[in-house]
């Protein structure tokens, strides 16, 4: 049986254990730096601070066709530190915007509306809107 671990210099180091290595309870210390139970259910936002992508409040939008571009997106309106919080990452609304116009029957509005007009595209209006009226 073999494990890995990353030591000081980020390296991984393979550790080989015998049988009576096996009998004796385990002496092995965690990392401090992961003060969260990677197994306990958390919500959109991790306690070290980074994006929690399994959460199930985003409703599986980081997978899927879109989810990379998801991803993106919402990462740098996460980590933006503008005055208008996510002011930046137009280019990458637009872009998920563009994606999901790709994928109407995926990403479509769950409420049927007689427009003929796509709601991807009122979203890339409705974003414009917002951050200019935020200047």
């Amino acid at each position: 049986m073999s494990f890995c671990i990353k030591p000081e210099n980020g390296k991984d180091k393979v550790m080989f254990l015998t049988s009576d290595d096996l009998s004796s309870p385990s002496t092995i210390k965690l990392k401090d730096d992961e003060q969260f139970d990677p197994w306990e259910q958390h919500g959109l936002v991790l306690p070290n601070g980074s994006i929690n992508w399994n959460c199930p409040c985003l409703g599986g939008m980081a997978s899927g066709p879109c989810g990379l571009v998801f991803r993106r997106a919402f990462t740098c309106f996460h980590n933006s530190d503008a005055n208008s919080k996510g002011s930046e990452c137009f280019t990458e609304f637009s872009s998920l915007t563009q994606c999901f116009a790709k994928y109407p029957n995926l990403y479509g509005s769950k409420n049927k509306s007689s427009t003929s007009q796509p709601t991807t595209t009122s979203a890339t209006t409705a974003i414009a809107d917002a951050l200019s009226s935020q200047t």
